[in-house]
């Protein structure tokens, strides 16, 4: 296969700190021979796990990128045992457009593993992660959030595998990191997800969905920052004493968790998230917007459980995931 053409302005073997960038060439309008420049910080003291440490994954979502951001500028080598790598906007493209996805070529960045070091601006990155920083990496922390079109009860989450042992890990980590909620998770589309990438070779993958409506709250950013910490601290990297947090366990076990629109409308909620709801019982109401004098469509959930994340525009269209409801189970 091809190198790269990402070439990295750091040493990832060297100890200390460094700030840098992987350099993407990019030839564009407003620069021939210009370059996209993806900030990295490089962290590292001795023998000791990596840590990769992702955010902007999807670049409307902020809670990753303002705690990795902070991380970066406080992190001090003296106070870990190994090497911590933290990329706070891995899709640099779509953070600074403010985009779920690339404004350069549209790509989803965790819909693009393994990706290609020929192929679009999207997949040259993901193939860099793919074949570069992945197989660096013992512990993998990718922070989400929902974005501008998706809200969420704040939580940490991992996912089933068949590989028991190294589930186990994830779930231990998890536990550490000391969101408000922790989720068993299931994926909706799992194809091409960086996540995948990331498990099928070993690693031990944690991630988040901490808010959302395309901001970040004083209290999702506590709750980024202070997990992050827990989570290095809990994987043998970072000194210190974990400040650890009560979470309550749900699981999403099946399709039946996630309920979507057939119809384009405004939307009104029929109850809030953190809420319980009854399967066959009504969670939305969809008011055509041509006309006045018409009924609503209503959605029902069809599971029982907490209502875990909801789609957060006033406006939807069919298809788009409207609820998605999650159980309690034991951690």
């Amino acid at each position: 296969m091809k190198p790269s053409p990402i070439s990295p302005t750091v040493d990832f073997e060297a100890e200390g700190v460094q700030h840098g960038f992987l350099r993407l060439p990019h030839s564009r309008d407003d620069a021939a021979w210009g370059s996209i420049m993806i900030p990295v910080t490089v962290i590292r003291n001795g023998e000791g796990p990596t840590a990769l440490l992702t955010g902007a994954n999807h670049g409307d979502e902020y809670e990753g990128p303002i705690a990795l951001f902070e991380l970066a500028r406080s992190l001090r080598p003296e106070e870990i045992a190994g090497r911590v790598i933290i990329l706070p906007s891995m899709n640099h493209p779509a953070f600074l457009a403010g985009t779920r996805t690339s404004p350069i070529d549209r790509g989803n960045l965790n819909r693009s593993f393994p990706g290609r070091p020929d192929g679009t601006i999207t997949e040259k990155i993901a193939d860099y992660f793919q074949r570069t920083l992945l197989p660096m990496a013992d512990v993998v922390l990718d922070f989400h959030s929902g974005g501008r079109t998706l809200d969420f009860l704040p939580f940490c989450a991992a996912h089933v595998l068949p590989a028991k042992e190294q589930e186990a890990r994830a779930f231990d980590l998890v536990r550490a990191f000391g969101a408000p909620w922790s989720v068993k998770m299931l994926e909706i589309d799992a194809a091409g997800m960086y996540d995948t990438a990331a498990e099928e070779m070993g690693k031990v993958f944690v991630t988040t969905e901490l808010g959302g409506g395309g901001t970040a709250s004083a209290r999702t950013i506590r709750i980024a920052a202070r997990g992050c910490r827990n989570l290095l601290i809990a994987a043998g990297i970072l000194q210190g004493k974990p400040e650890p947090q009560e979470t309550t366990w749900l699981d999403m076990p099946d399709g039946d968790c996630f309920t979507f629109a057939e119809e384009a409308g405004l939307i009104a909620f029929l109850a809030d998230l953190g809420d319980e709801v009854v399967a066959g019982e009504p969670i939305a109401r969809i008011y055509p917007t041509g006309r006045t004098g018409v009924d609503p469509v209503v959605l029902h959930v069809r599971r029982s459980g907490i209502l875990t994340a909801r789609h957060f525009p006033g406006l939807v269209k069919p298809g788009d995931c409207v609820a998605v409801v999650a159980v309690k189970v034991e951690g």
